[in-house]
């Protein structure tokens, strides 16, 4: 049985955070509009939502510990590590919310425990 991790979280994204967030938005969106999203997420005040709120709202599938990244996460979490905030784009037109950086570590809270609040930013 999985112990519950305790709260492990940064106050702030880290920086490499934001350029990561851009590159997968300019995926979606063109890099005028990415780069506007990136600037509102810096600006943004960390809120919290629950893991699996966050997963219906997105509409993607749960990674397991199969996958390295999110192994990687839970590994930290075990040895006390802080994980960084994830950052959220809400894209109204389709009415789901984007997750810009932080998918893996969101999968590794989760698989411990689907009702704990993640630290994230939202514009």
């Amino acid at each position: 049985m999985r112990t519950k991790p305790k709260n492990r979280w940064l106050s702030e994204p880290e920086e490499h955070d934001y350029p990561a967030a851009k590159s997968y938005l300019t995926l979606i969106y063109d890099d005028r509009t990415a780069s506007s999203y990136v600037k509102a997420l810096r600006q943004a005040h960390v809120t919290e939502f629950k893991s699996k709120d966050i997963f219906r709202a997105s509409g993607l599938p749960m990674l397991g510990v199969n996958n390295s990244h999110v192994k990687k996460n839970q590994i930290k979490l075990a040895a006390g590590k802080k994980l960084s905030p994830i950052l959220l784009v809400r894209d109204k037109s389709n009415g789901r919310v984007i997750v810009a950086d932080g998918y893996h570590r969101m999968c590794a809270v989760y698989l411990f425990d689907e009702d704990v609040l993640v630290p994230c930013k939202i514009v």
